[in-house]
């Protein structure tokens, strides 16, 4: 009976000292941050294959939060839990930069693109250029140019080759670039204008035009942290790895082109 009692007590210790030492480890281990990244949608799969890497080595957690740079504008001007947010366009950072709702000391242009019309394998034989879906009883995809800044940058374009009017009637707009190229691949528009970089992963459709740059203002993708983020330092420290030429790399593997 004693040496049960002995065995026990010995066992019981032995749980107490590995609890004890569990939680004194787990108090010494620094808890994992989180950063919340509001992105144009164009740059999904570049961040998606960039996150699992950064966290694995830094101990934070990114969350991700694609969509149109102007939707991303608005949910940040109202008050959204995020601490950085990279832009498709100039004007939605700077409309933040006014409000003084990013960190201006952050703010930094990290890519360029540029304006493509691709096209339905559909319709590969009969639409070459932009001129051919003016002159064919077809569908054209374009972002909403309200939020959209590819949409904003294709309206641009088409104004300055003075076909917008004749053109606007045949467009189904996308609320986002994801879904102009999503529209196209699909086949339920026969062209679509979309950036560079959104044609990397597209199987049903290719590009048959490059617009000038001339056409558009110069398409830069800003970076900033937001000025209510309560991990700055951990949101610049991010920004630093994707001016990285890991991340640079990865950035041109899905048809970005860096700044510098």
């Amino acid at each position: 009976m004693r040496k049960i009692l002995i065995s026990a007590m010995a066992v019981l210790s032995l749980i107490s000292f590995t609890a004890c030492g569990k939680t004194a480890n787990e108090a010494n281990k620094s808890p994992e941050k989180n950063i919340t990244i509001s992105a144009a949608a164009s740059l999904k799969d570049a961040l998606n294959e960039l996150k699992p890497k950064y966290e694995q080595k830094n101990n934070v957690k990114l969350t991700l939060n694609f969509g149109s740079s102007g939707t991303l504008q608005k949910q940040i001007e109202q008050g959204a839990s995020v601490d950085i947010f990279i832009s498709a366009g100039m004007k939605q950072m700077d409309d933040l930069n006014t409000k003084n709702l990013i960190d201006k000391d952050t703010k930094k242009n990290l890519l360029k693109n540029k304006l493509v019309l691709i096209v339905s394998n559909d319709y590969k034989d009969k639409i070459k250029s932009i001129n051919d879906v003016i002159n064919n009883d077809v569908k054209i995809s374009v972002g909403e140019p309200a939020s959209v800044p590819a949409g904003q940058y294709a309206k641009e374009t088409l104004t300055n080759l003075n076909q917008w009017d004749k053109i606007s009637s045949k467009i189904v707009y996308g609320k986002d670039v994801t879904q102009v190229a999503t529209y196209v691949e699909k086949g339920e528009a026969a062209a679509g204008i979309v950036y560079n970089s959104d044609t990397i992963s597209l199987k049903n459709c290719s590009i048959v035009q490059i617009f000038d740059e001339k056409l558009h203002k110069p398409i830069l993708y800003p970076e900033a942290v937001i000025s209510s983020s309560k991990n700055k330092d951990e949101a610049k420290k991010f920004l630093e790895y994707l001016n990285s030429e890991d991340a640079k790399a990865t950035f041109k593997k899905y048809g970005f082109e860096t700044v510098s």
